[in-house]
C-alpha cells in the first residue's frame, strides 16, 4: 500500500484500487481477489441463496405484497424480499420447509431448554451430552467448536452439528455428530457448545456451554 498525489480518485483499476484515506490521503494498493475456496458449506450455501429468489420470483403479487405487510408489521427495518429471506434462509439451512407466507406473528421465546454440557470418560470411550432439564420448543439448534486449550475462555467459530435430539432421562446425546465432525476430543481440551432455539425462522440469543474433557 502506497501513498500517492493526484486526483483524488476511488474503486478499482485494472489490478490497483484507489481509496481516499482521512488520514493519509490518496492511497493506492494491489488488487487481491477475495478468496473463494469452494468448500462444501460455501458451495451449499450459494444453492440455497439461488433457490430462494428463485421461490421469490414465482410467488404471486399478493404474497410478495404480504412479506411486505409483514416487514413493516414486525418492525425489521427489512424490506419484503430481504425479510423472506432473512426467514427462509434459516429453514433452509437446517432442512426445513420454506415459508411462501410470512409467519402471523414474531415468536415469544421460553427459556434455553439445554442447561449445560457434560463430558465423561470411561475407559478412553469419550460421551459428550446436553442437560435438558425442561421441554424443548419447535427447534433448538445445536453447534460445536473444535476442541480447545482449557485457558481459552471464549471461541468464535462455531459448526452447526444438528437439530437437539430427543432427550433421554432429561440428557441428549450429542457424541457422534461432534466426533464426526471433531474427531475424539484429546483428555484436557475444553468442548464448547452453544444452543439456539428458532421458531419459525426467527432464532433467540445463543447460549454457550462448556466442559473439559476428564481422563479416564
Amino acid at each position: 500500500m502506497s501513498k500517492i498525489i493526484c486526483p483524488p480518485q476511488s474503486g478499482r483499476v485494472g489490478d490497483l484500487v484507489f481509496v481516499q484515506s482521512a488520514r493519509y490521503g490518496q492511497i493506492v494498493r494491489q488488487y487481491v481477489p477475495p478468496r473463494n475456496p469452494r468448500s462444501p458449506p460455501q458451495q451449499k450455501n450459494r444453492s440455497d441463496f439461488g433457490a430462494l429468489s428463485t421461490q421469490w420470483r414465482a410467488l404471486p403479487p399478493e404474497n410478495r405484497s404480504a412479506w411486505c405487510v409483514a416487514a413493516d408489521r414486525d418492525r425489521t427495518g427489512l424490506c419484503g424480499y430481504n425479510y423472506f429471506m432473512k426467514v427462509n434462509a434459516s429453514r433452509i439451512h437446517l432442512g426445513l420447509s420454506r415459508f411462501d407466507l410470512p409467519p402471523s406473528r414474531v415468536p415469544s421465546f421460553s427459556l434455553n431448554p439445554v442447561a449445560e454440557v457434560a463430558v465423561t470418560n470411561t475407559g478412553g470411550d469419550i460421551s459428550i451430552k446436553l442437560r435438558v432439564p425442561s421441554q424443548p420448543g419447535q427447534y433448538t439448534l445445536v453447534q460445536a467448536a473444535a476442541p480447545v486449550s482449557t485457558g481459552v475462555r471464549c471461541v468464535q467459530q462455531f459448526r452447526f452439528l444438528e437439530l437437539l435430539p430427543e432427550p433421554v432421562d432429561g440428557w441428549s446425546d450429542i457424541t457422534e455428530r461432534y466426533v464426526a465432525w471433531f474427531g475424539v476430543s484429546p483428555v484436557g481440551t475444553a468442548v464448547f457448545i452453544r444452543t439456539r432455539q428458532q421458531i419459525d425462522g426467527w432464532m433467540d440469543l445463543p447460549k454457550v456451554t462448556s466442559a473439559v474433557v476428564p481422563a479416564a
